[in-house]
């Protein structure tokens, strides 16, 4: 209850390394005990929770005009869809973020970049993300393993508003800081963007594996909590050391 989770949503006073629009994303939740993550979170990274539960998530969503900051898109690797799988943390009670224990990507050249410079665990997918009326369909296979895979339809419900700080939706998606490890190395990412304009919305999974192939054992079929957000333009500022993995 000490933790300050606003100050992460503050623009860091430096300069961001890449711009992104995420769009037409989906947030699927499901409580997990955190006896089932400890093992596969670094040490030195406690694991956030929220009136005592932990949370594993799932988040599709498509990104479009993704670019080094100062250069136009390009058409080739700037439009592409994700899928990641999640929890969250904190760093000796202070800066809640995210783990990331798999990001799927639908472009191989945004995989390759992401690994080198951001040291996080991505995958090379294919994916397909088509959207009407009345929601969104995404569908995720990873290209060496049919184990990780996911298809779902999600669609919102009522009002787009911002998550009020202290409740349950905004510990669950207002996250601003990413924590990677290599090498026995910490690291901590930062990405800034307006609230999410989020809302309540119902979600229908047909085929879900990826959770399972981060090695953790999800509690249930239906996810307890779905959020949909229409879209955020993202900064994305560049890893700074967090001292040792533990």
């Amino acid at each position: 209850t000490d933790i300050d989770r606003i100050a992460p949503t503050v623009r860091p006073a430096r300069t961001a390394v890449m711009h992104q629009r995420w769009a037409e994303l989906g947030f699927l939740h499901w409580p997990v005990p955190v006896a089932a993550l400890r093992d596969l979170i670094p040490r030195a990274l406690t694991i956030d929770t929220f009136d005592g539960k932990a949370y594993v998530g799932l988040v599709p969503f498509t990104v479009t005009g993704a670019r080094p900051m100062l250069m136009p898109p390009l058409p080739w690797v700037s439009d592409f869809h994700e899928v990641n799988v999640r929890t969250y943390v904190h760093l000796e009670g202070r800066d809640p973020g995210v783990w990331f224990f798999s990001l799927d990507a639908s472009n191989a050249v945004v995989v390759a970049a992401a690994r080198a410079l951001f040291r996080l665990p991505y995958h090379h997918a294919r994916m397909e993300l088509s959207a009407d009326a009345g929601g969104i369909d995404f569908r995720s296979a990873r290209r060496k393993t049919r184990e990780a895979a996911c298809a779902l339809r999600y669609a919102p419900l009522g009002t787009p508003t911002p998550a009020t700080a202290g409740s349950l939706d905004h510990f669950l998606v207002e996250r601003y800081v990413l924590y990677t490890a290599a090498k026995g190395k910490l690291w901590q990412g930062r990405v800034h963007h307006s609230p999410y304009p989020l809302q309540k919305a119902r979600a229908e999974v047909s085929r879900e594996t990826l959770i399972a192939a981060a090695g953790i054992e999800r509690p249930g079929e239906a996810a307890s909590l779905v959020h949909f957000a229409r879209a955020v333009e993202v900064e994305i500022f560049g890893l700074q050391d967090a001292g040792t993995a533990g």
